[in-house]
């Protein structure tokens, strides 16, 4: 597979780094190294010269010298904010790596992006009316900016029609090694434990609600609310709380956040459950309890669905 690594400006030095040493360690592991490797990557940028976000010279080749290629994938910029971010996509040569990615694209390239490279790639158009995630964090802006994608920013990874997505910063890894999966499963395997990474199907686990970018008036009273009544939550208390209607509390949430009110609360629950979970040897019982459930049999199942673990691998965690 020829894969070309689109390199902008300020390009975010562990997201490049993890994809490079992945596919290399893919390359390595293969045992094909003496006919041909699987991975052939190139760097290749729209300008002269690249430096990453920490400063280091990044060699590449010019973008529209080399032929088309099987993959086209877009690391992170180094940006972290919306309003960063929102600059970024006006420099000269982000658009001219829009442009770049929809030429492959048109081509026959696959297209793949993660963590705020993602931006980049929905800039472009081609996953309008497409699945796609993005890092947890930006979530709300990205659903604001972007509004012709089904954002699911609780998935690691996620492929429609050709093009594949991957969350926040360390998602890098789980990118690369959904490309290497595809060749070769037990390559997959093989490469992930060398490099220490477990599975990690959803970003449920690690996203905190208080730090989703958005600056909505009514969802920020309608979480600061919610989090005080876990135990006792209330669609008409809370409404009544943040002096909205119902109906319209969770019209705001939907386009915010793209959930139902009460899902936002499912989703404080997890987060609360999880801080528990590693911070106190509480029984699963009494933390089911204590975020509003009946029963942990609930909660158990709850954590399940939204992070891909069970209780004893939550409680291992160390983050």
């Amino acid at each position: 597979m020829q894969i070309a690594i689109l390199v902008l400006e300020g390009v975010f030095d562990t997201g490049l780094s993890l994809l490079l040493d992945t596919f290399s360690t893919a390359n390595e592991l293969s045992g094909e190294l003496v006919q041909r490797p699987p991975f052939l990557v190139r760097l290749v940028g729209v300008t002269e010269s690249v430096s990453t976000q920490q400063g280091f010279q990044v060699p590449i080749e010019p973008a529209s010298e080399i032929e088309v290629p099987d993959l086209v994938v877009s690391p992170a910029l180094g940006e972290k904010s919306p309003e960063l971010l929102a600059r970024a996509l006006e420099r000269r040569d982000v658009r001219d790596a829009a442009d770049q990615l929809t030429a492959w694209s048109e081509s026959g390239a696959r297209v793949a992006a993660a963590c705020t490279g993602t931006y980049l790639l929905a800039s472009t158009g081609l996953l309008d009316g497409l699945q796609a995630t993005t890092t947890w964090w930006l979530g709300p802006d990205f659903r604001q900016r972007f509004t012709s994608v089904e954002l699911d920013d609780t998935e690691m990874v996620v492929e429609a029609q050709g093009r594949v997505t991957a969350g926040a910063a360390l998602a890098h890894v789980d990118l690369a090694l959904w490309f290497v999966r595809e060749h070769s499963p037990a390559l997959a395997r093989t490469t992930s434990k060398h490099l220490l990474v477990d599975g990690r199907p959803s970003q449920a686990a690690y996203a905190m609600s208080d730090h989703l970018a958005h600056s909505d008036p009514i969802v920020e009273r309608f979480e600061r609310w919610a989090r005080q009544h876990l135990q006792d939550f209330s669609m008409a208390c809370a409404a009544k709380a943040v002096g909205t209607s119902e109906r319209t509390l969770e019209r705001r949430l939907r386009k915010i956040m793209g959930l139902t009110p009460i899902a936002f609360v499912r989703r404080l629950r997890v987060e609360r459950a999880l801080f528990m979970l590693e911070t106190t040897d509480d029984s699963v019982e009494k933390i089911a309890a204590a975020v509003g459930y009946g029963d942990g049999v609930t909660l158990r199942t709850l954590l399940r669905s939204q992070t891909g673990m069970g209780v004893r691998q939550l409680r291992r965690r160390q983050l």
